[in-house]
């Protein structure tokens, strides 16, 4: 029975790699094959003989250069050349030897073609000579495409398309960082940009297991405690397009007219002040925004009254406190009808501030659609619109 289970797992591996070259002669062979019998499963001769085959037919492929649909996929970032090769994509099996090989939990990079976000991350984070170092020792490391239709097996041993697993795991953004432990189970996951310190931080979190008994805001406040240094920004910067006091955002009796955005921020916060300067400064932002209600919240205000979307009131710090924001400035989107749609803390600058905008506008969440779906679909309406106009 083992040497049964041993082939079958080795067929099961090899069909997989049939698929992945996308070869039809190797379905007919694998599936017509008198080796592909059940009662020659424990004749090795015969398998080994129909794998000298598949090699020789795969080796040919080749060396003619043909490249699938996926692999084109998997080769549109440069991941670190330490990363993971899993041709099979079979999480749940690099899941169960981390133990064994001393990893303290497994770290799936999402990204997808033109990522800016993707491109800084893989080269200011991973591109570190030290922090590389550290994550090679605590944790076995993969890069997906969201997109990719490859066959995978996910770390708790479920098969399915790459895509439909992002989209499982809420990989909305790109990146996405998620880790799992040793028994496949997901334990943190982080959208955008990570900055070299904050990853190390994402990674202490980790491989300490501090996410048994910490929630990772106040973990990162911790480690940042004392460390930031003196901050221009000392006051929140009044703008305009806020609304005032009293925040009445119920929706929940009646829908509203516009969309709502709630941006969250903070004294002595250097990003809230870049994304101010770099971002809601600009013109087209802000025609944009005129069609949101816009309210600036102080994520450290806990006298104000708010009137939430859903018709209860809190104050901004504990509905800041209450979500699963780790960072500053925090965008959170709500629909005319108080469903909130759309939700970062992650690094946002010009392209990505106005797919968001939009991505409300058009209501794309109907569509049951991501962010980064969304996102896709504007590329390509750009890339079809300047094919139309350079062949005009």
């Amino acid at each position: 029975m083992e040497n049964l289970s041993t082939w079958t797992k080795l067929r099961a591996k090899i069909l997989k790699l049939s698929n992945f070259l996308q070869i039809p002669v190797y379905l007919t062979l694998f599936t017509k094959g008198s080796f592909m019998k059940s009662s020659n499963f424990s004749n090795p001769f015969s398998f080994l003989k129909g794998l000298l085959l598949l090699l020789i037919f795969s080796s040919s492929c080749i060396s003619f250069g043909a490249t699938t649909n996926e692999e084109k996929a998997r080769k549109l970032h440069t991941f670190p050349e330490w990363f993971l090769d899993s041709p099979f994509l079979d999480l749940e099996e690099i899941t169960s030897e981390l133990s064994a090989e001393g990893k303290k939990g497994l770290m799936i990079l999402f990204t997808t073609q033109g990522c800016s976000y993707c491109e800084q991350f893989i080269r200011e984070s991973l591109g570190n000579p030290k922090i590389a170092a550290e994550v090679q020792e605590r944790f076995a490391s993969i890069g997906l495409e969201i997109f990719d239709d490859a066959e995978m097996v996910s770390p708790n041993g479920k098969t399915m398309a790459v895509k439909h697993f992002a989209k499982q795991e809420g990989v909305g953004f790109a990146p996405t960082l998620l880790f799992y432990d040793e028994n496949g189970k997901r334990v943190l996951r982080q959208i955008g940009y990570q900055a070299p310190q904050r990853f190390t931080h994402l990674m202490d979190y980790v491989a300490d297991k501090r996410y048994e008994s910490q929630n990772l805001r106040d973990f990162i406040n911790a480690k940042q405690a004392g460390q930031q240094g003196k901050s221009s920004y000392t006051s929140l910067k009044e703008d305009a397009l806020f609304d005032t006091p009293p925040y009445a955002l119920d929706r929940s009796h009646f829908d509203a007219s516009e969309p709502l955005m709630v941006l969250f921020e903070k004294k002595g916060c250097n990003e809230c002040e870049a994304f101010h300067r770099d971002v809601l400064t600009l013109k087209h932002v802000r025609e944009t925004l005129g069609r949101f209600q816009v309210v600036r919240l102080d994520a450290e205000d806990d006298k104000t009254p708010v009137l939430l979307p859903d018709g209860k009131f809190t104050t901004p710090a504990k509905w800041y406190q209450k979500s699963t924001f780790s960072r500053l400035p925090a965008l959170a989107f709500y629909n005319e009808k108080g469903k909130q749609s759309l939700k970062t803390d992650a690094l946002v600058q010009d392209g990505r501030m106005m797919n968001s905008l939009n991505y409300m506008l058009e209501k794309a969440y109907l569509k049951d659609w991501t962010y980064q779906q969304f996102a896709r679909s504007k590329a390509l309406e750009r890339n079809l619109k300047e094919k139309s106009t350079v062949n005009n």
